[in-house]
């Protein structure tokens, strides 16, 4: 079964920066994956983040570029997002994604991790 533990959310001031870690195993493609982060603000629906795609290009969405980045660890089922200049509005509980292809619409997505929450206060 394809698993996906998320780690390293928490809360921050206004500015500050965390890295969220996600390891994924059990996936069921050989050939290729995209991994990607989404997020769900209170009361709003899920929306992507960033994602990165097997040939290592990279999309982000535009609240967030600039600020945060996707990489893969040297394990390549390791995907962190390092998040920089954290503002409220980045107060989110953020997933980690996992599927064949890259979507922008998270709901694409057929793995999901189980949410790790991230708080920023001013």
């Amino acid at each position: 079964a394809v698993e996906l533990v998320e780690s390293g959310g928490g809360s921050v001031e206004v500015g500050g920066s965390l890295r969220l870690s996600c390891v994924i195993s059990g996936y069921p493609w050989t050939d290729r994956i995209c991994m990607a982060w989404a997020r769900q603000a209170p009361g709003k629906e899920h929306k992507l983040v960033a994602y990165l795609n097997n040939d290592g290009s990279t999309r982000y969405d535009e609240f967030v570029q600039g600020r945060f980045t996707i990489s893969k660890g040297d394990e390549k089922n390791t995907l962190f997002l390092q998040m920089n200049s954290l503002k409220p509005e980045d107060t989110a509980v953020y997933y980690c994604l996992a599927e064949r292809n890259c979507y922008t619409n998270p709901r694409n997505f057929d793995y999901w991790g189980q949410g790790i929450q991230v708080t920023v206060s001013s």
